[in-house]
């Protein structure tokens, strides 16, 4: 039987890194290394010299040659998911089934089924915490806009206008980038659901979907030159019914040159928000005649603070608030509800 090691809230929590990309050697690495208490004790990456090369760069005194070799040490605790999203699930159910903390990057999965059963296998190991790294993109208005909306500065909401525009004009020469290969990406397109995570935390989850896609660039080369197909969208145009009646249009896009970057603007009875793409919030009231800018005190404001949420979860000291897997599930079927709708030009309807 899987004996886990019990960590208390004083104990050393020893982390393994299960792929070492560059958001693991920018963020995760230092934010853990921060942490009074912490080990990064192991690393497995896509090949043993790879690994070496994180391991030799952060002092890491053990590489495996698999990610399955790493998951039977009995003295990691935790292990931090780096890979691209077609392994997550594959890699947060081998975790867990061996006892381990999950912190999982950002796509949750490559899919909704795999989606719903990271989320299931997480709910059999109460006892184990599991966390979707998100995404920073709109920490520093997160807490100003759900203030503003749970206070009612808009009365009702009627409208969501998110635009998530690249400011390049299409780029047809690249090689195939991970993230425009279904393969090792899924039914993730761009950052939409990224986006879409943080609409979540605004206004609420959608209830039904409409899309049009559009693949500019259909064939790409792969970096040993051979030509492949893109069948990842880099435009794509959706339509939202909300949880709490509202109407919300997302477009999010790859080849908009010289387009403003991202906007928000939230609709609503009696008041409008808007934010820039600089993320500066303003807003007006009906009767007035234009919008003014509405202050983001410090204390509203988030930054990022992944590596000790998820630790101080192990150590019992605060739950997961961003993101747990709950919360990753919304966002795949969203962004699987995407791709059916493109495909079959109907509505779908969520969940899933």
């Amino acid at each position: 039987m899987l004996r886990r090691r019990i960590v208390a809230e004083n104990d050393v929590v020893r982390v393994g890194l299960i792929g070492a990309g560059r958001n693991t050697r920018e963020r995760h690495l230092p934010g853990f290394q921060k942490i009074p208490g912490v080990e990064i004790v192991a690393v497995a990456n896509r090949s043993r010299e790879s690994g070496q090369t994180v391991a030799d760069s952060f002092n890491i005194p053990k590489v495996y040659d698999s990610w399955r070799d790493l998951l039977e040490d009995p003295d990691i605790d935790a292990v931090c998911i780096g890979t691209w999203p077609y392994m997550h699930c594959t890699l947060s159910l081998a975790a867990l089934d061996k006892g381990k903390h999950v912190l999982c990057e950002a796509r949750m999965a490559a899919n909704a089924q795999e989606a719903h059963a990271m989320l299931d296998a997480s709910m059999t190991k109460p006892g184990l915490v599991t966390q979707i790294v998100p995404s920073p993109t709109t920490f520093k208005v997160d807490g100003l806009l759900q203030k503003l909306v749970s206070e009612g500065f808009l009365g009702n909401l009627l409208a969501v206008e998110l635009q998530v525009l690249g400011t390049n004009f299409v780029d047809t020469g690249s090689p195939m980038h991970w993230r425009q290969d279904r393969s090792l990406s899924g039914y993730n397109i761009l950052n939409m659901g990224i986006w879409y995570e943080a609409m979540i935390r605004w206004v609420g989850p959608a209830t039904r979907v409409m899309a049009m896609c559009k693949v500019n660039v259909p064939r790409r080369r792969d970096y040993d030159g051979n030509w492949q197909a893109v069948t990842i969208p880099d435009h794509v145009d959706v339509l939202c019914e909300l949880a709490n009646g509202a109407q919300a249009h997302m477009r999010v896009s790859a080849v908009t040159g010289l387009a403003p970057g991202s906007e928000v603007w939230l609709y609503g009875s009696e008041g409008t928000i808007y934010v820039d793409p600089q993320f500066n919030v303003s807003g007006g009231k009906r009767g007035q005649s234009q919008l003014t800018e509405i202050p983001n005190p410090p204390g509203l404001q988030k930054h990022w603070r992944v590596e000790e949420e998820f630790i101080n979860a192990i150590r019992g000291r605060e739950k997961v608030t961003r993101t747990p897997f709950s919360v990753g599930v919304h966002y795949m079927e969203f962004t699987e509800a995407v791709t059916r709708s493109a495909q079959t030009g109907q509505a779908i309807a969520l969940p899933l």
